[in-house]
């Protein structure tokens, strides 16, 4: 598969956006974009940016199951599927990777505290993306 990949740490607020590079190796956080205006914005950086596909976090509950927040996501996917044909998405197990992103923040000690206003939806995004890179390796 050639270009590069996408993924959305989907917020009814705003969205953490990560992309790999062009060999579909490493993840880099890349911005934090409002939600209100996603599908516009998604467009472009698609074209923009060479990608092939977008993986978009689910966020399941510890035993994996669907609950509402995760509804609330495969509702959006959905409207983004029928805003962009021929895009291919990808959804992708989530669990935990806010709580991972804002952890890794923190200095070695623990100390530094992280608040609520800042954004971490794009190394959330980061993170997940790069799960899933190394989950299409083959060896």
């Amino acid at each position: 598969m050639h270009g590069r990949v996408a993924a959305l740490d989907l917020g009814e607020i705003r969205t953490g956006v990560a992309l790999s590079d062009p060999e579909g190796v490493i993840a880099c956080p890349f911005e934090v974009v409002s939600s209100t205006d996603l599908s516009d914005y998604l467009g472009k950086l698609i074209r923009e940016e060479d990608v092939s596909e977008v993986v978009v976090g689910v966020p399941r509950t510890l035993g994996g199951d669907l609950g509402f927040q995760a509804r609330r996501v495969l509702d959006r996917l959905d409207a983004l599927k029928g805003e962009l044909p021929g895009v291919r998405f990808v959804e992708w197990d989530e669990r935990l990777t806010t709580r991972m992103a804002v952890a890794g923040l923190r200095d070695g000690k623990r100390t530094k505290r992280v608040g609520r206003a800042d954004p971490v939806d794009h190394l959330a995004a980061a993170r997940m993306l790069q799960e899933y890179l190394e989950s299409r390796r083959t060896f």
